[in-house]
């Protein structure tokens, strides 16, 4: 590719979309080039250029690295504008101005962030910013943070929103040492070839871990995150030939916690070890955005409530209520109301049922199979 073309879309396409991708690579590229002595990391460059997606901005960025307009570094991923990627800059057209009237992420409008499955994160207020940019701040200055709330609060969805390179340990009762570490596997010619585990991944390429659920893992199989997280930030494979691992710059851990799940322990160890703790919770603005219907919102509000007082142990969260959503538009409303009062534990049952009725004011049962016609 000749340096002296500009730096537009490698792909361009004349659909709104593909000048909404072209917009974005122009402002990746100007701004890289108007720091060029700096190596950036993707989560400063989109939130520098008030961009909605991470992801696509670390798209970008990887086609101006492919392109020979700038160099990728990993540990975590950053980026530095070329000597090439500095001419070409000069000859590409500025980015449109934003419209009048519109803010930044910046000035606290909250842009919704593509997770890596394509579904979209909204982030939420937290400590005078937005959820995602609160993380990434943390993990600059390497302050771990434990994320608490009900299950399905979106605790792993705001994760997967602010760490694009994210790896992640889903824990268990079952979860062992080597679930982090790695183990031997079996090879086609009848050998075995060690794979290491996403912890040591993340501490050599400098990504972010999620430990999800942590609280449900033995006490002394998370020992093994310690040495990784302290100042050591080193640990050994006792399986394989005691292999010394350091952390490299972006190493990253971050835990989830789901209270009054059956099993889950907040051990003084573990809880000691996060400097942060977050309480996740149900956006209900979030779910109205969302389409949930009104009267399913009151009834998750109200048995939340319930749960809070220790009257129930379980109550609908956002994702139940996107669940519902789906289920109303597929199959109907009657059916999606009874699809919900069939999601709760068999304890609860009868308080659920009562919410909903009072909200939709019909006989309503949990979704059951009947006699054939």
């Amino acid at each position: 590719m000749d340096p002296a073309t500009p730096p537009t879309d490698p792909a361009p396409d004349s659909s709104s979309a593909g000048r909404r991708r072209g917009h974005l690579y122009r402002q990746v590229a100007a701004h890289l080039a108007a720091h060029p002595d700096q190596v950036l990391k993707v989560g400063e460059i989109t939130t520098a250029i008030a961009a909605r997606s991470t992801g696509a901005v670390f798209e970008a960025l990887k086609k101006m690295a492919a392109a020979g307009y700038a160099t990728h570094h990993t540990g975590p991923h950053r980026f530095q504008i070329t000597k090439a990627g500095i001419d070409a800059a000069g000859a590409m057209p500025p980015p449109a101005p934003r419209p009048a009237g519109s803010t930044s992420r910046t000035a606290g409008r909250r842009h919704p962030v593509t997770r890596p499955n394509g579904d979209l994160y909204f982030p939420r207020k937290l400590a005078g910013a937005t959820d995602v940019d609160v993380l990434r701040r943390l993990r600059d200055k390497r302050i771990p943070v434990l994320l608490y709330g009900p299950p399905g609060t979106g605790k792993t969805a705001l994760v997967e929103a602010a760490f694009p390179d994210l790896l992640t340990v889903a824990g268990t009762g079952d979860t062992v040492v080597e679930d982090f570490l790695g183990n031997f596997t079996p090879l086609p010619d009848g050998g075995f070839e060690f794979v290491y585990g996403p912890l040591v991944v993340a501490m050599r390429e400098g990504r972010a871990l999620l430990v999800d659920d942590a609280t449900l893992i033995p006490p002394k199989v998370l020992a093994v995150l310690y040495p990784a997280m302290d100042g050591r930030r080193v640990i050994t494979i006792p399986g394989y030939r005691n292999e010394r691992v350091e952390a490299v710059d972006g190493f990253y851990v971050i835990a989830g916690h789901n209270p009054g799940v059956h099993g889950a322990i907040l051990t003084e160890a573990l809880a000691s070890r996060f400097d942060v703790h977050i309480e996740v919770t149900t956006d209900w603005d979030l779910a109205r955005h969302l389409g949930v219907p009104t009267p399913a919102i009151q009834a998750a509000i109200g048995l939340n409530a319930d749960l809070a007082a220790g009257r129930v142990r379980w109550a609908p969260q956002l994702r139940e209520l996107l669940g519902f959503t789906r289920v109303r538009k597929t199959l109907g409303l009657p059916a999606a109301v009874a699809n919900l009062a069939g999601r709760a534990p068999e304890d609860d049952r009868e308080q659920v049922l009562a919410a909903l009725r009072q909200q939709f004011g019909t006989d309503i049962t949990a979704l059951t199979l009947g006699k054939q016609r």
